[in-house]
């Protein structure tokens, strides 16, 4: 019931030291509940502290968390504009790139002694579950399905919606606007042929293909989103 809305269920704990972790962004919306010691998150300017839920906005950049070996994360991550079909938040879009302190009322309890923390979410998960007055999850997948090569005018249109409309939606439940998030699509296209690269084509091959302009356009794309050039991917 929920392989629609979620993108996966994630555990991270700690190592023995500290370990700076890099965080790429994947489009997603994560709510995470901290079940270990505090966690320093958002490139040192935020802290996590023990038994909090945590709600981190779609990423535009790569972020980077500081882990102990005292860490312990359970995380939810949510596929684009589902988050909506479970939280009715004001705007994604005023906590992209940030990470903030979900609202208690809000957020699971989880009990003591919970035997799978992942089995009780889904529970939780599946009583929140209700459709938004508009639903933008086909809309997401029209631009997927394109691998972001599509005209936001189109898109607009193909869902009896105006431009303005769409944008607010976007903002209001990606926490991006349509052509961020179309270019996000084609990066994590062009990121995927190049980590499949079996033919060793050409970077400006594969530029082409995705839909840059050149080399160059594509590598202004990654380090954008990962700090690092395709090369090193």
């Amino acid at each position: 019931m929920l392989a629609n809305y979620i993108d996966a269920y994630w555990i991270v704990s700690g190592e023995v030291g500290l370990q700076t972790e890099k965080i790429l962004p994947d489009g997603c919306v994560d709510l995470i509940f901290n079940a270990g010691e505090a966690c320093i998150t958002d490139n040192g300017n935020f802290t996590m502290h023990h038994g909090r839920f945590y709600l981190v906005g779609t990423m535009t950049s790569v972020k980077k968390v500081n882990m102990r070996a005292e860490t312990k994360l359970f995380g939810i991550r949510f596929k684009p504009a589902a988050f909506y079909h479970f939280f009715r938040f004001s705007s994604l879009h005023e906590i992209k790139n940030a990470t903030i302190e979900f609202e208690k009322k809000f957020s699971p309890e989880i009990p003591r002694g919970v035997q799978n923390v992942f089995t009780y979410l889904d529970g939780f998960l599946v009583n929140r579950l209700s459709k938004p007055r508009y639903n933008l999850l086909p809309v997401v997948a029209d631009v997927q399905d394109q691998m972001g090569h599509i005209d936001i005018k189109t898109l607009a249109q193909d869902h009896c919606m105006t431009l303005r409309q769409l944008e607010r939606l976007f903002k209001q439940q990606i926490g991006i606007t349509p052509k961020e998030f179309s270019n996000f699509v084609r990066y994590q296209h062009a990121h995927s042929m190049i980590q499949k690269n079996v033919s060793n084509r050409s970077l400006e091959d594969i530029a082409f293909e995705c839909g840059y302009y050149d080399h160059s356009h594509l590598t202004n794309e990654f380090k954008r989103y990962t700090g690092s050039s395709p090369s090193m991917v």
